[in-house]
């Protein structure tokens, strides 16, 4: 599968700048991240992609939109287990209800209303969740044609790298899983 880190999110050019938290909750791409998320399409034009999986975060959804529409409008699924782990302001999410709202087109129903956590979660946590989806994934044939379109705290639970907005890892779910993680940004 294909793992992508979402486009530049307000948080991220301001935690860039300055190192500290901005204090955004559930930040929306920035312009350059609207960029981003367009020229990503381009790159994975050429994929054979049938399916992303993207978490519920705004700067996720913005940044799987046009993918999904420049990959033919292949279905985009939102799933809580690739959000981000839970450290930042940015990581409080905009509730279901909100997100319905905002994106009318995507089947949110099965998700809680408040789907993050109400605290800050243990690096053990993000290290379970990774493994949860690898073992989903794993299970799935078609697993190769998967875009997960996720954050940098999970892509680094799921291989060990700290990558950088919208830098892709491909990544296979048979694989051993990343050990001796470091969580600092």
């Amino acid at each position: 599968m294909i793992l992508l880190r979402h486009a530049q999110s307000e948080f991220n050019l301001h935690f860039t700048a300055t190192r500290r938290d901005p204090g955004i909750i559930d930040p929306k791409l920035t312009p350059l991240g609207h960029r981003q998320a367009h020229e990503a399409a381009a790159r994975l034009a050429g994929e054979p992609i049938r399916r992303i999986i993207t978490s519920p975060y705004t700067r996720a959804l913005q940044t799987a939109a046009p993918i999904a529409r420049a990959l033919g409008g292949i279905p985009v699924m939102v799933n809580p287990i690739v959000r981000e782990r839970y450290a930042f302001a940015c990581d409080i999410g905009s509730p279901r209800t909100e997100l319905a709202r905002a994106w009318p087109e995507l089947d949110l129903s099965h998700i809680d209303d408040i789907w993050w956590p109400a605290v800050e979660e243990p690096a053990e946590g993000i290290a379970d969740r990774a493994a949860l989806f690898r073992a989903e994934m794993a299970a799935l044939a078609d697993w190769p044609d998967t875009l997960v379109i996720s954050h940098w705290g999970f892509i680094l639970a799921m291989t060990g790298e700290k990558i950088t907005n919208v830098e892709l890892r491909r990544c296979d779910p048979n694989a051993p899983a990343p050990v001796g993680l470091s969580w600092r940004h």
